[in-house]
């Protein structure tokens, strides 16, 4: 069959994502074919297409982790899932698309009060909250854990995930106006990163230090929190949005001064303060399957809310929906709804 197709011959600029009809293979016996209704931007989708991913392809590549849809065929092997069923879903890389062949292993099926724009935010944010939180960040009840943007999709779930063990949490955004935003979030005391954010955050820490840091900025606070970690504090990186662009295409200049003055850490201070500091990404758990549905058990067992949704655009304004993302200006997730378009 023919689908659409969002790629990139050579990543750098994006500018250069087109949007093209390609054949789609018939299903192996393991995988399923989806009708893709709804895609999650993420922060590896940009990375990806300015080739500072190392992960992803460098050549004909079509960007795109978690999408929601509808299984349209399977192969002889799948048992789980029938045809008609709706289902989220997440792979590595190729998500840009109207149809997609996927491992069945990769999928899991969409709440029934949900619909296919929450079900495409849901994977990778709550997925690598949890990941950060519980695995390497062996969260412990009534412990202090400072969440920095947290009006953002995975800042929002840490802080759920957080509350499940009685935590208190301080979250950060970056302008005043996502306060407003997360009101209803519970998060216990939330801090603007601003000249007195280090200040302020002393103020509500007072004697206490903090237990766990999740960090996604990798810019001038590190250090500054990092030196608030209690012993056995950890900090655990999942992101680095400082080296994010507002623009098509990377500035290699200062690209070059921010890796250059990226925080270090004296790994002997890490033995002698006992605080330890750890990082993955998402790609690295996609390639242990049992592992990650292990995981995606244990998060659905956790009952959390459903995603926010910020910003909807239509699968032919994706560029736009890039551009809106790239901005920091969205609360929330970015979603591609996916309307019948046969042909460019």
């Amino acid at each position: 069959m023919e689908r659409l197709a969002y790629k990139i011959e050579k990543v750098g600029s994006i500018n250069d994502l087109k949007l093209i009809n390609e054949e789609l293979s018939e299903p192996k016996d393991n995988e399923v074919t989806i009708e893709v209704k709804a895609i999650g931007l993420n922060f590896a989708d940009v990375f990806c297409l300015q080739g500072l991913y190392q992960a992803a392809p460098k050549n004909n590549l079509i960007p795109g982790l978690e999408f929601s849809g509808v299984i349209i065929k399977k192969g002889k092997s799948v048992k789980e899932f029938n045809e008609g069923d709706k289902i989220i879903g997440i792979t590595k890389f190729g998500a840009y698309v109207n149809y997609i062949n996927l491992d069945s292993k990769y999928i899991l099926r969409l709440p029934q009060d949900w619909t296919f724009e929450e079900g495409a935010s849901f994977i990778v944010q709550a997925l690598t909250a949890y990941y950060a939180i519980k695995e390497l960040g062996n969260i412990k009840s009534n412990q202090t854990v400072l969440i920095h943007s947290v009006a953002g999709g995975v800042g929002i779930y840490a802080n759920r995930i957080a509350k499940k063990f009685n935590c208190t949490t301080i979250g950060t955004v970056g302008i005043e106006g996502k306060i407003f935003q997360i009101k209803d979030e519970q998060v216990d005391h939330i801090l603007i990163r601003d000249k007195n954010f280090i200040k302020n955050l002393q103020k509500i820490l007072r004697d206490k230090k903090l237990d766990l840091i999740l960090e996604a900025l990798t810019g001038k606070y590190f250090k500054k929190t990092f030196n608030l970690l209690a012993p056995q504090g950890r900090v655990v990186v999942y992101g680095a949005t400082n080296f994010a662009t507002h623009t098509s295409f990377p500035n290699y200049f200062q690209l070059i001064y921010k890796y250059l003055t990226r925080p270090k850490i004296d790994i002997l201070k890490l033995i002698e303060q006992n605080r330890s500091v750890m990082a993955f990404n998402l790609i690295w758990l996609y390639e242990k399957a049992d592992y990650f549905k292990s995981l995606i058990d244990e998060l659905t067992q956790l009952d959390l809310k459903k995603p926010k949704i910020g910003e909807t655009f239509e699968f032919n304004n994706l560029l736009a929906a890039i551009r809106k993302f790239q901005s920091g200006n969205t609360f929330g997730k970015v979603v591609i709804t996916n309307p019948k378009i046969n042909k460019v």
